[in-house]
């Protein structure tokens, strides 16, 4: 019994004499920004808006205001572009089923522009404003299969802002197992529903500080940028 009582305390002090030895990390958490809405004329996209087929005459209405949180205030530097959010306005000629959803789209023409998630996106952060209506939020993402999904973020029925984190479910392909398909996830737009018996003549909406966060490392493996070598479009060798 006290032999292998000391044959045991020889291999923990053994254990604990074996060198270090640093293993490569395979995370690479990061919190990347899409849109903070302050500087539109320098993004790749602007943001464009539609709605369902009882719209009222001259809605949807979409344009950037002067503004932010409150509780963003702290982080501004001397310096910073004036902050702006961007606002929606919309309003209905009756009740029922009605949407309208928010989404960037090309500067130049109507086609959509999806701006695409680095690595594997665990959630989505933005700040929303509410006007205490009874609505459903809900965020469309993309996954790399090309279809779309929908994530649930919650109702509006609250003054003001706040901020909204929604994680993102495992089972979205968020990167294509092939070289040609779909290199990541890409974020499609926000939807809102109105309750069926909510007042729907006048409604704001705005948003701020769209951002997420991810693993960057999560899909970038030991010759990842041979996926985009340029093999030119000569024959096939003879």
């Amino acid at each position: 019994m006290k032999k292998g009582v000391v044959i045991l305390g020889g291999l923990v002090a053994l254990a604990f004499c074996v060198p270090a030895v640093a293993q490569p990390s395979a995370k690479a958490v990061e919190t990347i920004v899409i849109d903070n809405f302050d500087t539109p004329d320098q993004m790749d996209w602007t943001w464009g808006i539609q709605a369902s087929r009882f719209v009222a005459e001259g809605y949807p209405i979409i344009k950037n205001f002067e503004g932010m949180p409150n509780s963003l205030k702290a982080y501004r530097k001397d310096g910073d572009p004036t902050a702006q959010v961007l606002g929606a306005k919309v309003a209905f000629d009756r009740k029922g089923d009605n949407w309208f959803e928010v989404f960037p789209k090309n500067k130049e023409g109507e086609g959509r522009n999806e701006p695409q998630f680095l690595g594997t996106v665990t959630q989505i952060d933005f700040w929303v404003w509410g006007a205490n209506y009874n609505y459903k939020l809900e965020v469309l993402i993309r996954d790399a299969d090309g279809r779309v999904h929908t994530l649930k973020a919650g109702n509006l029925a609250f003054q003001g802002w706040r901020n909204i984190v929604i994680n993102v479910p495992g089972y979205i392909r968020q990167h294509s197992r092939l070289r040609s398909g779909r290199p990541n996830m890409t974020f499609v737009g926000f939807r809102i529903r109105t309750d069926a018996t909510e007042a729907v003549d006048n409604y704001v909406v705005y948003f701020d500080q769209l951002k997420y966060t991810t693993n960057t490392l999560t899909n970038v493996y030991d010759g990842y940028e041979l996926r985009a070598a340029d093999f030119g479009e000569g024959s096939a060798a003879e």
